[in-house]
């Protein structure tokens, strides 16, 4: 897994172009860093429709917590917050793929 790097937006311009600075979708998967005010941008170029899956690890009275699961579709993008939920052992969320070719990721976070 490829550790995802976290870019700013800040909140007073908004201007940061985060497709500009997407990588492309690692094939065993990325992680990266969660909190409030984080997101995942999911660009994908591919010709079907993706999942991203992000691990959570977690339980609720000793029953564990279903992953969550985010179908992009075709030549779709999407914003996927990164939620404490799915903080992992390391400290980020485990992300996976169903496929990766012409996929591109950025982690990034709300700020001044």
């Amino acid at each position: 897994m490829a550790d995802l790097s976290l870019i700013t937006v800040p909140v007073a311009t908004g201007i940061t172009d985060v497709a500009a600075q997407a990588v492309a979708a690692a094939v065993g998967g990325d992680t990266a860093p969660v909190g409030p005010g984080r997101f995942l941008y999911v660009n994908n170029a591919s010709a079907g429709t993706i999942t991203v899956t992000l691990a959570t690890p977690g339980t609720v009275s000793g029953l564990a917590i279903a992953d969550t699961a985010v179908a992009v579709p075709a030549a779709k993008h999407a914003f996927i917050p990164l939620a404490n939920v799915f903080r992992g052992a390391t400290g980020r969320a485990a992300i996976t793929y169903s496929a990766v070719t012409t996929v591109t990721v950025r982690p990034f976070e709300l700020g001044s």
